[in-house]
């Protein structure tokens, strides 16, 4: 069988709607219908508890502004495992991202900084794909290596680069200059207006459209903006669908004439450079400078939300969303906004329910029915939850989404796998 006819298949094959044993697919006018019910439930919550705060046009510009990075990390790890490369060094390449983007940025400016904190996540991705694609050693191990290594070189440098500068030491660099942000001059004052009001699902959704159109980062445009552009390029494009089958079937991809070694290359250096830009990110925009350790795990998190996504381009999105809410939730009224979330977690269990009754799962039925029973006792009881919570909360989050969803998930078949050039032949 011709190539040509062999890519055909391929490509219908993957363009053909899931069957029963996967996971469901949805119309555009399903999904709108859940996103308008789940915002219509969290401003029931908002109502109820009181906390205005959790859909303000504050609390949206600031999940955007900490979601954006673990998104950029998720998307990388996106591209490596869908090549087949595990990518446990996307922490490492951030921190390479945020040294090199901040060097550069204080010195020629921000634009300069964020294409060299590309590069520099580029360099931790070249290094993984020689360690595993050249020489075969463990992805894991590898991935491994490399943070610890990020975390030394980037101090090193630092005693060379930053000690001894204006507003430098050996662990923050001087001031970086600000990237332009812009407002959607009129929309964004009614939005903020219609907000105030508090009104039922008027003024939530008004928050949200407020957060999107105010002092909004021209980087983070381009960071949206990769969301789709990777959707696009790895499934509706030849290029896309030679790198994938890499991850899938490196053996029969290598059959069909594909040099494997190369896409693998490319997505493992797409893949640091997408992390490079994460720390570049947070460098320039979050903070606007650099300071050691100021990932702070964001590169796990990422490939957290990237498995929650199921290895796709929008769901890891919606990960990386779900965790800058959360985490802005902690940063913008704290105790009373997480205590709120009790309440919103409590009535999604009772939906989990009804759900899972309806699928005549009854001892996970059970098990959700007493841990919603515990959420509004506790909601109930209680004015606010620990600050010990309010600062795990974010974390705890994300451990219960992937929990939820662990069993619908399908990652690449030959993710992390060996692959030697010939060995089918």
């Amino acid at each position: 069988m011709s190539t040509s006819t062999n890519t055909s298949t391929v490509s219908a094959t993957s363009a053909a709607p899931r069957k029963s044993g996967g996971r469901p697919t949805f119309s555009v006018p399903v999904i709108l219908l859940i996103v308008a019910g789940a915002l219509a439930l969290v401003s029931l919550v908002r109502l109820i508890s009181g906390a205005d705060d959790i859909t303000s046009v504050g609390q949206v510009a600031g999940a955007l502004e900490l979601a954006i990075p673990i998104g950029l990390a998720g998307l990388g790890g996106l591209w490596a495992e869908r090549a087949g490369v595990v990518n446990i060094g996307l922490e490492g390449m951030m921190i390479l991202g945020t040294w090199f983007g901040a060097w550069a940025g204080y010195q020629w400016g921000p634009w300069t900084g964020v294409l060299v904190g590309i590069l520099g996540g580029c360099l931790g991705g070249l290094l993984h794909a020689v360690i595993t694609v050249t020489f075969g050693v463990n992805h894991i191990v590898s991935g491994v290596a490399i943070n610890i290594l990020a975390v030394g070189v980037t101090r090193y440098l630092s005693n060379y680069a930053f000690d001894g500068v204006e507003g430098g030491s050996t662990k923050q660099s001087p001031r970086i200059g600000s990237i332009t942000e812009i407002t959607v001059p009129g929309l964004a004052d009614w939005m903020a207006t219609l907000q105030g009001k508090h009104w039922f699902l008027i003024s939530d959704l008004a928050g949200i459209v407020g957060g999107l159109v105010t002092n909004l980062s021209l980087l983070t445009v381009v960071a949206l903006l990769l969301i789709p552009a990777t959707w696009w390029i790895l499934w509706r494009t030849a290029f896309g669908l030679r790198l994938r089958s890499c991850g899938e079937n490196p053996v029969a991809a290598e059959s069909l004439g594909v040099n494997v070694y190369k896409y693998k290359y490319i997505a493992v250096a797409v893949s640091g450079g997408l992390a490079g830009l994460a720390g570049a990110f947070l460098a320039i925009v979050s903070t606007g400078i650099y300071q050691e350790g100021q990932t702070g795990g964001r590169g796990y998190i990422g490939l957290a939300a990237m498995i929650f996504g199921n290895w796709m381009p929008g769901g890891m999105a919606l990960g990386a969303g779900l965790f800058g809410f959360t985490d802005s939730l902690k940063l913008r009224g704290g105790a009373e906004n997480v205590h709120a979330m009790l309440l919103l977690l409590a009535i999604l269990l009772v939906i989990a329910v009804a759900w899972q009754l309806y699928k005549k799962k009854y001892v996970p039925a059970a098990i959700s029915a007493a841990v919603s029973v515990l959420l509004f006792v506790w909601y109930g009881l209680t004015d606010q939850v620990p600050s010990q919570f309010v600062d795990a909360a974010p974390y705890v989050t994300t451990l219960l989404v992937l929990a939820l969803s662990a069993q619908r998930l399908r990652m690449p078949k030959a993710d992390g796998m060996p692959y030697r050039r010939g060995q089918g032949k």
